[in-house]
């Protein structure tokens, strides 16, 4: 149920007042157009506490305003991958200093998902290098060449050896090749 509209001072000490001339809850709530449970909940809390203002809610709050979090919002729309780092950066420039956890926590918020960045790249330059390699020898082969080049790796890699970040064909030689 959404939150309803709150009640001004004035109201709430006119409640209060009236219930202290001796008059109950439905005649107040009939007077002045408002609730049976509202006026009922605005005099328990006079009982309790002697005041009828509302006191804000626990819990610290936000750092990020609305307009920072507008502004985050819209670079991660703009420029999806942009990291936490660089939004941190940008608060700072306006003012507001984060931590790449309050970002998150913003972003999660608002219904994205905060990833960290990878550390490592995907390809190494090493990788790279080969890709290509293989890729451009691979363009000027003929498919039958390509198929007994096949056979010839198999057949040799029980001899040879192997680096570590590399996976070894099986070494046995599939029929299939043979004919």
């Amino acid at each position: 149920m959404g939150k309803t509209k709150e009640l001004s001072k004035d109201v709430r000490d006119k409640i209060v007042d009236l219930h202290k001339a001796g008059m109950g809850y439905k005649t107040i709530s009939k007077q002045l157009g408002e609730k049976e449970t509202t006026v009922g909940a605005i005099i328990r809390k006079w009982k309790k506490h002697k005041m009828t203002i509302n006191r804000p809610r626990s819990g610290a709050p936000r750092k990020i305003s609305p307009c920072g979090v507008s502004m985050i919002m819209r670079k991660v729309r703009d420029q999806p991958r942009t990291t936490r780092k660089e939004l941190v950066n940008d608060l700072k420039a306006a003012g507001t200093t984060v931590t790449k956890k309050t970002i998150g926590n913003t972003l999660r918020r608002n219904g994205l998902k905060s990833c960290s960045a990878r550390k490592v790249p995907l390809l190494k330059k090493a990788h790279l290098v080969g890709a290509s390699t293989i890729s451009t020898e691979r363009v000027e082969e003929t498919p039958s060449e390509r198929c007994t080049e096949h056979l010839s790796e198999q057949t040799s890699t029980a001899t040879s050896v192997h680096k570590s970040n590399t996976v070894p064909l099986p070494h046995s030689v599939p029929t299939s090749f043979l004919t």
